[in-house]
């Protein structure tokens, strides 16, 4: 059914990988929560959300487009909703956030169903596939170094080296040094049996406790959230938020495309300049988008972890799958999820080794040709730096089309192109992100 042969893998392979793509994005059941939280949404009903989302966006990805990606609520787009949605419309409940969330969801199912997304992966040029690829693996990699305190906050460069004394960052060199030696020495499973070594030692070191236990039952407290689309599409006229399902439409639709683009290059899937079942593939995050609002969670994304999985080995469906099933499991698992996902430590040698792997793709843009290279270059420098997939996209979008425009090529630039170049000047010059 995954046809491992063919891909050259196997079942043990693939599992692996799925459990390394799990660990490295279940902190998105936590945080996810504590984030929406401000939006006043209950804990309990965001995680069991976050979960039913990531499940249903995994297992389409896994079963139907048979590619090692998996989907969850997306960070960014989460903020956005809290904060930008709600937090700044006085008179908006997270309730009417969440039918916003549900129309750009009907509409990104529509989309998908139409060749409109596929024609866009080929229409983005070479250059800037490779520009994000990269532009994701320095991303990825700033977040492990990031979250473990090895990159800290200043008050005048915005980052500079954090306290490397402290326990998470000590905890975290270490992780990266026994994963290295691990990849150095071609075992199979490295990132794996790194996070496994470093949950090991963060067990032994007291930085990793379960004092709440280990096992709680999911819960609903507020039942569906979004029952009727009429409503919906009610609550978006009467509050005018129009901009605000742009804006999540435009930024889940290249979230996803781009994190799709990296992750099927980096694991030898693409064909040429196209990806193979594409359409099945853009479906995953359009109907867990659709299907999470529902539950209440913010728009889902692919996840730029599934990166460290195909690092691992995994290369079909089967890997989404083992994921999902892993999401199942952790439902049930709340303490327990909660107290490995808080030691970010355990989990940052991955991203960064990661990040390392995926910043290859340099080596394939034209640097010789300066309209070619400054448009991926923005989109490498932007991406890390605004903490955005979407806002470097954006950037090499409408960088792109400008310098083809100057050189007389732009018959050479595909239309599409052109229309989003214009979307993505209107969303960063006038929209709220």
């Amino acid at each position: 059914m995954f046809r491992l042969k063919e891909n050259n893998t196997n079942v043990k392979t693939e599992v692996l990988a799925g459990i390394t793509t799990f660990l490295t994005m279940v902190y998105i059941v936590i945080v996810n929560p504590i984030i929406l939280a401000d939006a006043g949404v209950p804990f309990a009903q965001v995680f069991t959300a976050t979960i039913i989302a990531t499940v249903a966006g995994t297992l389409w990805m896994g079963l139907f487009a048979n590619y090692p990606i998996a989907i969850a609520p997306g960070m960014g787009l989460n903020a956005y909703f809290a904060y930008s949605v709600v937090g700044t419309h006085g008179n908006i409940s997270y309730m009417t956030a969440f039918a916003a969330v549900f129309i750009a969801g009907i509409i990104f199912i529509i989309l998908s169903l139409t060749p409109f997304r596929k024609n866009l992966i080929e229409a983005i040029p070479e250059n800037l596939k490779h520009g994000i690829t990269a532009g994701i693996g320095l991303f990825i990699a700033f977040i492990g170094l990031r979250l473990t305190g090895i990159i800290q906050a200043h008050p005048t460069n915005l980052v500079g080296l954090g306290d490397l004394h402290t326990p998470s960052a000590i905890l975290a060199l270490i992780g990266l040094a026994v994963t290295l030696i691990l990849l150095v020495l071609r075992v199979n499973g490295a990132l794996f049996f790194g996070m496994i070594i470093t949950g090991i030692i963060a067990f032994f070191s007291g930085q990793l406790s379960f004092n709440e236990g280990f096992v709680s039952l999911p819960s609903l407290p507020e039942g569906l959230i979004v029952l009727n689309p009429v409503d919906a599409f009610s609550e978006v006229i009467q509050h005018s938020l129009y901009a605000v399902v742009f804006s999540f439409l435009l930024v889940t639709i290249f979230d996803t495309t781009g994190t799709m683009i990296g992750v099927a290059q980096q694991a030898g899937l693409m064909k040429g300049n196209t990806m193979p079942r594409a359409r099945e593939a853009l479906l995953s995050d359009s109907i867990a988008t659709t299907i999470g609002s529902m539950f209440g969670t913010s728009p889902t994304s692919a996840y730029i972890e599934s990166s460290s999985g195909v690092a691992a080995g995994g290369r079909t469906g089967l890997t989404s799958l083992t994921v999902a099933v892993l999401f199942i499991i952790a439902a049930f698992f709340g303490p327990l999820v909660s107290a490995v996902s808080g030691i970010s430590a355990i989990t940052a040698p991955a991203l960064i080794i990661v990040g390392s792997l995926m910043m290859g793709s340099i080596s394939h843009i034209k640097w010789d040709e300066i309209d070619e290279a400054f448009p991926a270059f923005l989109i490498i420098l932007s991406m890390p730096l605004t903490s955005s997939i979407a806002t470097g996209i954006a950037l090499g979008f409408i960088s792109y089309p400008l310098l083809k425009i100057v050189k007389g090529q732009w018959r050479q630039v595909h239309p599409l192109l052109y229309l989003f170049a214009v979307l993505f000047f209107i969303q960063l010059a006038f929209l709220p992100h």
